[in-house]
């Protein structure tokens, strides 16, 4: 069988790699001629829009997916008009818009921080004396890793905040006096099945992921499995979603949508924490080939506290990281390039059996 992926890049390559020992051959279209995944399968060289491309694609599929959310939604629904494509399309075009994508779980009655749509500065103006302060206006589309935001504290950040965003269509949001920041991944199959793994708990700098911890147990779980499965159910979700969540006394509140198809390590490796490779309810990369080719989603293993990392800037010494997990269950990866700055290129995951002393390890 033959997966169709729009994107070619670490999540495309990931996939793959998980792929291939269950029989699976990759066909990705990506626009780079040096895309990462292009050395475990075909690589199309192309815009994400070209129709002759996406033709291809279609044509060879046995089944279709993508790897991030900021691929055209149009492409998407093209190719789900010749070949089985999952996620569907609607979820794509939903999680690419913070405002369809807080629309949806208010219609849901998921609770989320309080928001406005503003389209100018005037509507700024008038959503932040309506809401107060502090907020963070958000880019609709676009964001990533803290990009397209902006902290508005005091009335004077208004226009400063409007103009940091160049006039894009955006969302005011109230700021959540929240205890923890939590994530949780789903693995929803075609027949519907659904596994979920352990909630993660995440601390984030300057906007990325910086360490992550999934311990068994965790009280917030049945809740946060109650508010995935009611959003992978209304989007008719097959494959690997995440929900990312804020925890503010014994309530959750939703913050975003993750649905990329390809999300092979949860919860969305790249923002919202890590779970472990090796791990269960299944292993990360498994999650989706199994949904998106009519398997089952397994359950399997026992539950391991978990501590994930993510590195950014070039990495120069990796082997050197990797040996300081050694002997501690550690599975380490990375895709050092020559640019600099505050750019992710390497995780680290180290899991221990669930022993009392785990914590204090951890």
């Amino acid at each position: 069988m033959k997966v169709s992926i729009l994107g070619g890049g670490q999540l495309a390559r990931m996939l793959a790699l998980a792929g291939h020992p269950m029989g699976l051959d990759f066909l990705f279209l990506d626009p780079s001629a040096d895309a990462c995944a292009a050395a475990v399968g075909k690589h199309l060289q192309g815009a994400y829009d070209d129709s002759e491309l996406l033709k291809q694609m279609a044509k060879q599929a046995g089944v279709v997916t993508f790897e991030f959310e900021n691929v055209p939604a149009t492409s998407i629904e093209r190719l789900a008009a010749n070949a089985p494509t999952y996620p569907p399309a609607r979820a794509l075009s939903v999680a690419q818009d913070r405002l369809k994508e807080k629309n949806l779980l208010r219609e849901l009655k998921i609770p989320v921080p309080q928001f406005a749509a503003v389209n100018s500065l005037a509507e700024l103006e008038a959503a932040v004396t309506s809401m107060g302060l502090p907020a963070v206006l958000k880019t609709r589309t676009q964001g990533y890793d803290g990009k397209g935001q902006a902290v508005l504290r005091q009335p004077e950040d208004t226009e400063r905040a409007w103009q940091k965003l160049q006039g894009a269509p955006a969302l005011l949001e109230a700021f959540v006096p929240f205890e923890r920041e939590l994530s949780i991944i789903a693995a929803r199959s075609c027949q519907g099945d659904m596994v979920f793994y352990p909630v993660s708990e995440n601390t984030h700098h300057e906007g990325i992921l910086h360490f992550s911890v999934s311990r068994p147990d965790d009280h917030m779980q049945q809740q946060a499995e109650a508010f995935s499965r009611q959003v992978a159910e209304a989007l008719d979700y097959v494959g690997v979603l995440t929900l990312e969540l804020f925890q503010a006394g014994n309530k959750l509140l939703a913050n975003e949508i993750a649905p990329p198809g390809t999300q092979l390590w949860p919860l969305d490796h790249r923002r919202s924490g890590n779970q472990s490779i090796r791990k269960p309810p299944a292993s990360d990369p498994r999650s989706s080939p199994r949904g998106h080719n009519g398997g089952r989603i397994q359950r399997h293993g026992e539950f391991y506290w978990l501590h994930a990392g993510s590195i950014c800037g070039t990495v120069y010494s990796w082997g050197a990281y990797a040996r300081l997990r050694e002997g501690e269950s550690s599975w380490a990866k990375s895709w050092p390039r020559d640019f600099a700055g505050n750019r992710r290129t390497a995780h680290a995951r180290t899991a221990w059996p669930a022993t009392n002393d785990t914590q204090d390890r951890v």
